[in-house]
This record gives C-alpha cells, sequence and structure tokens, in this order.
C-alpha cells in the first residue's frame, strides 16, 4: 500500500515508517519537523514531504495517490497543552479535519489515527479498557479525544474505515529529550549529566510503559486487517511506579545519580495502566514486559545519540 505517514519524522511515527517498510508497504512521510528528525528518515528509502497538517492544500497535495493513512502529526502532552492549548487544539482538532477532508476527497479509505491514555483522565478503573469513560484532565487529552471521535464520525458517515490507537506511555529508540516529553527520556538526559532524577509527588504513581516497537506493529497490523475497527488500547497492562523507573535508570548511569521530589504537576493521573485484550485479539500483538532489559537498549541507544547534551536547562 501507498501509505501517508503524518508525523513520519518523529520518534513514533519514524518507528511506524520503518515497520511500514519492512512489511512491503510505500510510505511516505509528511512532517513539518517542528519536533520530529531529518535522520530519523534520512536513512530510510522514503518519500519525505516538508508540510504543516495546518495547511490544508499541502494535506490534499501529499495525499494524492495515497491508499492509506497513519496520522501521528499532533502537539504532543499534557504540559504543553496546557502551556499553549490553543496550538495544541489547532494541530491537534483543525490538523485531523484537514487529514480526514483530503482522504474524502481523494477517494483514501482506511486510517490509523494515533490516540492517547490521556483522553481517559483519572481511571475510576483498571485495567482502563476501551470502553471507560473519557474525563481528559488536559488539553492535550481533550484534543485527542476529539481528534478520535472526528474519524470515528466519518467512518459511519463516508464508510472509511478508521482504527484508533491508543497509546499509554510509549518509549524507546528516536525518542529524544524534551522537557515536556516522557519520563524516560528525561530521566535518561538526567541520569546521563550526573543530575538529580527529579520525582513529581511522592513517586508512587504509576504508569503503563510500551515500546515502540510494539506501539509500530500496532499500527501496522491496525493498517492491513481488514475487519478491524474503532478503539484499541496500546499499552501492555503491567505498571511500573515512577520511584522504580527511577531507580532502574539511575542503576544504568557510571555513577547513580540521587533521586529528589518535586510538587506534585496539574494535569498528570495517579494511576493508568491498559487492558490489552482488543490489541491482542485483534492485532495479534503481545507486547514485550520485560522493563530493566528495554531500559537497559534504550539508555544504550540514548547515550549514543547524545543530543541530551544540547538539551535546554529546566
Amino acid at each position: 500500500m501507498n501509505v501517508l505517514v503524518t508525523g513520519g519524522a518523529g520518534f513514533i511515527g519514524s518507528n511506524v515508517v520503518a515497520e511500514l517498510l519492512r512489511r512491503g508497504h510505500r510510505p511516505t512521510v509528511f512532517d513539518d519537523f517542528s519536533s520530529g528528525f531529518a535522520d530519523h528518515v534520512r536513512r530510510l528509502d522514503v518519500r519525505v514531504i516538508e508540510g504543516d497538517v495546518r495547511d490544508a492544500d499541502a494535506v490534499r497535495a501529499a495525499m494524492a495517490g495515497q491508499d492509506a493513512v497513519c496520522h501521528l502529526a499532533a502537539s504532543v502532552g499534557n504540559a504543553r497543552s496546557i502551556a499553549d492549548p490553543v496550538r495544541d487544539a489547532s494541530v491537534n482538532v483543525l490538523g485531523t479535519v484537514n487529514v480526514l477532508q483530503a482522504m474524502r476527497e481523494a477517494g483514501v479509505r482506511r486510517i490509523v489515527y494515533s490516540s492517547s491514555a490521556g483522553i481517559y483522565g483519572e481511571p475510576i478503573r483498571e485495567p482502563v479498557d476501551e470502553g471507560h469513560p473519557c474525563e481528559p484532565l488536559s488539553p492535550y487529552g481533550a484534543t485527542k479525544w476529539c481528534g478520535e471521535k472526528l474519524c470515528l464520525s466519518v467512518m459511519h458517515l463516508h464508510g472509511i474505515r478508521a482504527v484508533c490507537v491508543l497509546y499509554f506511555n510509549v518509549f524507546g529508540e528516536n525518542q529524544r529529550y524534551d522537557a515536556y516529553g516522557n519520563v524516560i527520556p528525561i530521566f535518561c538526559a538526567r541520569a546521563a549529566a550526573g543530575e538529580p532524577l527529579s520525582i513529581y509527588g511522592d513517586g508512587r504513581q504509576t504508569r503503563d510503559f510500551v515500546h515502540v516497537g510494539d506501539v509500530a506493529r500496532a499500527n501496522a497490523e491496525a493498517l492491513e486487517r481488514d475487519g478491524v475497527r474503532g478503539p484499541i488500547n496500546v499499552g501492555t497492562g503491567h505498571r511500573t511506579e515512577i520511584l522504580a523507573l527511577a531507580g532502574m535508570v539511575a542503576r544504568l548511569a557510571d555513577r547513580p545519580p540521587p533521586i529528589v521530589h518535586a510538587p506534585e504537576r496539574p494535569g498528570d493521573v495517579r494511576h493508568c495502566t491498559a487492558d490489552v485484550r482488543r490489541m491482542k485479539a485483534l492485532l495479534g500483538v503481545s507486547p514485550r514486559t520485560d522493563m530493566p532489559e528495554l531500559l537497559a537498549e534504550y539508555y544504550r541507544w540514548f547515550v549514543r545519540d547524545r543530543t541530551y547534551e544540547d538539551r535546554p536547562r529546566e
């Protein structure tokens, strides 16, 4: 298939592109490089179009000749969305509208939309299944929920096959340091630089950390399996305490850094673990759960990458 991958130069997007190539598809990367990196896709044999999903004409031009879309372009993160909710909404909502409209005009009939566990808010039950009530605690969670509903409405109105993959906490190769980003690269940057690992709150909060390789496989399977539709959680079903995570990362450093505590952040949930029965049954993806080994693999890549050395100081 010819597959347009919006946000294809980003952390998750570039891994999805590589997985699609391995399966014999012909992905085209569409990215504005606001958070993606050219070297993520430079080594891959893919067409790259520089463009912004908020530019309807650019999206329409990129959609020509495509058979499917993996829509990953987004403004990502709770803290970033709280700091700039207007940009968050313009990228995540308007950008998704532009993608769906371009699909309709071009006759493209399938989309895999990257959503987020942030749509659920603070869980009232765990593990969190796809029927859990949605009460997002940040603009980011709200805009991703809106994007998901837009995809599903177009599916019902116009027959476009939509699969919404809801990511829990993704980590792995190509994930660089971002002060607004995932806790794992932040911890790795601090550990590699010999700085204290700062935990918000008591550290007893838990997350479901899923490796990006499993996320990429879930995207590809969702694209290829004709009978699959609707929302699907992408996680592991296992929880990791942030305090335990900090300890695992600290032990990977040449000189283990101290662990310190900071006040809790607004918009953060206390616990969130995925119910992954639909992912296993519908996509056939059994995620890796060996966190110490996966973290060690990632830390080795992260230290080789070295972009953390140029990061702005928080």
